[in-house]
């Protein structure tokens, strides 16, 4: 068996493909996002500017984050000192589950290392206790999300995106008697589009199922207190189950899923990706206690980001870029091939100073492939009117046709 040609041959794949994964090498600027330094295939840091950050509000350079997690850097050292079991529940965990339980109107929360690990780690667990279940899932769901449903080993039925009716098919073709979950995100990133939130909680409510409402790109986004498009949309006290990440709009790290006492219990006692890994540190604990404590008083960064997703939309339509419909803070502009993806990537970097990640397969259906922008509250006009023209260049040089 020859080990090393097997894996030759799976990354071979990714480069025919176009999809090979390249991490750039990069440090933000603090108290100056989105300037950072980019350091790859420089002789020292070249500045750039950031445009796929999910640190959507700049609040991993907010001083009232910084400060916090300085603070308790002094107080407390660097690290929990275990797990949540056995010498890693510091009050600092205590402090945030409390408040990311009432941003959600919820009885209880519980603290994850990542969105992912809170998603596989919650939806495997719950099904596993559910003799029989079947999760209802919208085909565009995070692969943190099929892992878990995956993972609890259980029946599912993929429903298509967004689609109440076929929904409503798959619950009505099984046993009033089976137990189930429907398991759907909020706002879906890739495309920017939102779920029908209320609709998806009236069948949930007829066919006896539980809701399970990932709210990851949304918490800290939308909302009076950033509760998300559940609180945007009046609809949080209808869900079962909201979860979260702590390192997208709150700009930290880790993630967590908010329910009532009962169901938090139950994840807390028998899912092994919370009860078998160190905690969070309580220095990152104590930065995104700070981050959720001041969006939920404060809107200015939420309505400064909407602002700058708004005006670099109307910008990339005017200069006839394809960008895509998006009802959210996510600005995805169509490419269509992985290839061109990457080297218009490639090209903004290295000559525009512009970063942004291109989106290929699994992320995004193949010929769907994109570039996703994401403009922040610091973003200047000056800097979207400088990336629009970059793009439109990139554009006529490799002969991409521009709408009319």
């Amino acid at each position: 068996m020859n080990y090393d040609q097997i894996f030759d041959q799976a990354i071979d794949r990714l480069h025919s493909e176009g999809r090979y994964r390249v991490f750039i090498d990069i440090l933000r600027n603090k108290g100056a996002y989105p300037n950072a330094r980019c350091f790859a295939g420089h002789n020292g840091p070249k500045p750039i500017t950031v445009w796929c950050s999910n640190d959507y509000l700049a609040m991993g350079q907010h001083p009232k984050v910084i400060g916090a997690m300085e603070e308790a850097l002094h107080d407390v050292g660097a690290g929990s000192g275990g797990t949540r079991n056995i010498g890693g529940n510091t009050h600092y965990h205590i402090q945030l589950e409390q408040e990311l339980a009432d941003l959600h109107d919820k009885e209880s929360a519980l603290l994850f290392t990542s969105g992912y690990v809170s998603n596989d780690a919650t939806l495997s667990t719950l099904a596993k206790l559910l003799p029989g279940c079947i999760i209802f899932s919208d085909e565009l769901n995070h692969a943190s999300m099929i892992a878990g449903i995956r993972n609890s080993g259980c029946e599912k039925r993929v429903f298509r995106h967004n689609d109440v009716e076929h929904l409503e098919e798959l619950l009505a073709a099984e046993s009033p008697d089976v137990p189930k979950l429907i398991a759907f995100e909020s706002v879906y990133s890739m495309d920017g589009d939102v779920a029908p939130i209320h609709a998806i909680c009236d069948l949930a409510e007829k066919y006896n199922a539980l809701t399970y409402l990932d709210e990851v790109h949304a918490v800290g986004m939308y909302g009076a207190r950033g509760g998300g498009i559940s609180e945007r949309d009046d609809a949080a006290h209808r869900l079962n189950l909201i979860e979260g990440t702590l390192g997208k709009a709150f700009g930290v790290m880790g993630g967590y899923v908010a329910a009532d006492k009962k169901i938090i219990d139950v994840i807390r006692s028998y899912a092994p990706g919370f009860i078998f890994t160190t905690s969070l540190s309580p220095v990152l604990v104590a930065g995104v206690l700070a981050s959720v404590r001041h969006l939920k008083s404060c809107s200015e960064e939420r309505d400064a980001q909407q602002a700058s997703a708004a005006r670099l939309k109307a910008m990339m339509r005017e200069a006839g870029l394809p960008v895509m419909d998006s009802t959210t803070h996510i600005v995805p502009l169509m490419v269509g091939d992985p290839v061109k993806a990457k080297r218009i990537s490639d090209i903004l970097l290295a000559e525009y100073g512009a970063y942004v990640q291109p989106i290929n397969f699994p992320t995004v259906p193949r010929g769907t492939e994109r570039l996703r922008f994401t403009p922040g509250p610091a973003h200047t006009e000056e800097m979207m009117q400088e990336l629009t023209n970059a793009l439109v260049e990139v554009w006529d040089r490799l002969e991409i046709k521009l709408a009319a």
